[in-house]
C-alpha cells in the first residue's frame, strides 16, 4: 500500500533511485564522518555532542523496535544492529567525556571525531534511518552550511576557527575577522562567555534538535515512511 507522499507526489510504490541513491549514501558518510570533527575545539563539545546523538539514535533504535518495526524483520534486525553499535558508542563517550569536560583532562583529536562520525553513519545507513539521523544532526548539518563559503574558499579562510580568548574578562570572544561556524555564531548572538558556558550552549541546542528530530519522525510516520 502506497504513503499519501508516495500518493500525492505521484510516485510508484517502489522508487528505483539507483546511482542517486548511491551517491547519497557517499554524501552522507562524508558528511558524518566530518560533521564531529569541524564542530569542535571546545572542552567537551565533540565527546558531548557525539554522546548526545547516539543517546538519541539508541532511544530511536529501541521506540521502533517496540513499535512498528518488530513486524518486519529487516527492519527490527538494522535498528538491532544499530543499537547494538550505540550502546558501546554511548558508554565509552560518557566515560571520555568525564576527562574531556572543562578543563579537559583528555583531549580528543581527529582519531575520536572521525571515528565517531563514521559510526554514526553505519548506523544510520545500515539501520535504514539515514533522513533521523540528519535530523537529530541538524546543529551539525546548519555548520556545515553556515561554514561552506570558507570550507570551499568563497571567502578567506583562516588555519584555525576558534573564538578568541579575553585575559581582561577571562571570557571567549569571536574574532575581529569573520569566522562563520556555529562556535561563533553562538558567541555573536548571545554575547561573549566562558568556555563551559559555550559548550553547554552548544550542547542544549543539540538535545533540543534530537527532540525536534523525534518530534518530526512521529509526525510524518504513516505519511512519508
Amino acid at each position: 500500500k502506497k504513503k499519501p507522499l508516495q500518493t500525492w507526489l505521484g510516485l510508484p510504490f517502489y522508487l528505483e533511485l539507483g546511482l542517486l541513491y548511491k551517491l547519497f549514501m557517499v554524501m552522507l558518510v562524508i558528511f558524518c564522518t566530518n560533521s564531529i570533527n569541524i564542530l569542535a575545539g571546545v572542552n567537551g563539545l565533540e565527546a558531548g555532542q557525539t554522546f548526545i546523538v547516539a543517546c538519541a539514535t539508541l532511544g530511536h533504535n529501541l521506540l521502533s523496535v517496540a513499535g512498528f518495526a518488530a513486524a518486519t524483520p529487516a527492519v527490527r534486525d538494522g535498528h538491532l544492529f544499530s543499537a547494538y553499535l550505540m550502546m558501546p558508542l554511548a558508554a565509552t563517550t560518557m566515560g571520555l567525556l568525564v576527562h574531556n569536560w572543562y578543563p579537559s583532562r583528555v583531549f580528543v583529536g581527529d582519531t575520536f571525531t572521525y571515528f565517531a562520525g563514521m559510526t554514526l553513519a553505519v548506523a544510520g545507513i545500515l539501520g535504514h534511518f539515514s533522513e533521523t539521523m540528519l535530523l537529530f544532526l541538524l546543529p551539525q548539518v546548519f555548520n556545515f552550511v553556515y561554514s561552506v563559503p570558507q570550507l570551499f574558499k568563497i571567502v578567506p579562510c583562516p588555519r584555525h576557527r576558534l573564538p578568541v580568548f579575553d585575559p581582561k574578562t577571562g571570557l571567549l570572544r569571536p574574532k575581529d575577522q569573520p569566522d562563520w561556524n556555529l562556535v561563533n555564531l553562538m558567541l555573536q548572538l548571545f554575547g561573549n562567555c566562558s568556555e563551559n558556558a559555550l559548550c553547554i550552549r552548544i550542547l542544549a541546542l543539540q538535545v533540543l534538535s534530537c527532540v525536534a528530530g523525534f518530534g518530526i519522525r512521529w509526525l510524518l510516520t504513516g505519511i512519508y515512511k
